[in-house]
């Protein structure tokens, strides 16, 4: 799949003409653009070339667990600088969701890290004690990589009591480098859901094609101009899909290949990952 030659004859004129159109590229991080705390080799010379190319990016991740300080500095780390602007992160889809729909929810119990809370009341909420006196308006289950036992059960009884209860994202774990499952907010809202019987009334980030249009809205773009590139088919490819921009799968992450050819509908592109999907773009500009 890497030869040039045989990419000519494996993408169709049609393909290729799409792919010429694209002035955008949104990019999943983990498992796409680096692994827990590696960078890919590849990475820095794909956003270099989308620069050389006019295509402007954007990072976007259903990992709420850090703040926007948080992932600019992980990137600088890394070698790459990026704005504010660049980034459109689950819990900021989910404050925005929250301001829209539910104006009236001001307190929140949270199961999230104190990095995304903290997010959450700079954006004017108050976070809930994990107490029965302290009652909230809504419940917000996030990835908690500092979930306490007691904090789990309190969920559970506000849910329990019919509160609104919102999932940051559906992901079961997260990707990592390490010899870890790291459990994520769909895992946590699996137990909750066992707990209360009771699934999360709304659940934001990928696949919802909301992040894709915060993205198409901020930059005046078109579906047809954004190709969104990330490594799981049930989020990143299912939110390109529902937003009907270019879905981009890349094999450096979760999904294998011999997975991705059994999906239906299959990815627009299945590529090894961004260097060979950068390939296909110096081609189709040609």
């Amino acid at each position: 799949m890497n030869d040039m030659n045989e990419k000519e004859t494996e993408y169709s004129a049609e393909l290729v003409d799409r792919i010429r159109q694209i002035k955008h590229v949104a990019l999943d991080m983990d498992g796409t653009i680096y692994k827990g705390s590696t960078l890919f080799p590849f990475t820095i010379a794909f956003l270099r070339k989308m620069k050389e190319l006019g295509i402007g990016y954007s990072f976007l991740t259903n990992n709420p667990s850090k703040s926007m300080a948080d992932y600019l500095e992980h990137l600088a780390k890394m070698g790459i600088v990026a704005t504010e602007s660049e980034f459109y992160t689950s819990a900021q889809a989910t404050i925005d969701y929250m301001h829209v729909h539910h104006p009236e929810c001001k307190r929140l119990f949270i199961l999230g890290t104190p990095s995304m809370t903290k997010e959450f009341e700079d954006a004017g909420f108050v976070s809930t004690e994990d107490s029965p006196e302290d009652e909230p308006d809504a419940v917000i289950v996030s990835f908690d990589m500092s979930l306490v036992y007691s904090r789990l059960c309190r969920a559970a009884w506000w849910i329990n009591q019919r509160k609104l209860y919102i999932a940051t994202n559906p992901d079961r774990v997260c990707p990592t480098d390490k010899p870890l499952v790291l459990v994520d907010c769909g895992s946590i809202c699996s137990s909750l859901t066992q707990a209360t019987g009771r699934d999360p009334d709304v659940v934001i980030g990928k696949p919802d094609p909301r992040m894709l249009d915060g993205i198409m809205e901020r930059h005046g773009l078109k579906p047809s101009q954004v190709a969104m590139v990330g490594d799981r088919v049930y989020t990143d490819i299912l939110m390109a899909q529902r937003a009907k921009t270019l879905s981009v799968l890349v094999l450096s992450g979760e999904t294998t290949y011999g997975a991705a050819l059994s999906v239906n509908p299959r990815p627009d592109i299945i590529a090894q990952d961004l260097k060979e999907f950068q390939q296909l773009i110096e081609l189709a500009y040609g």
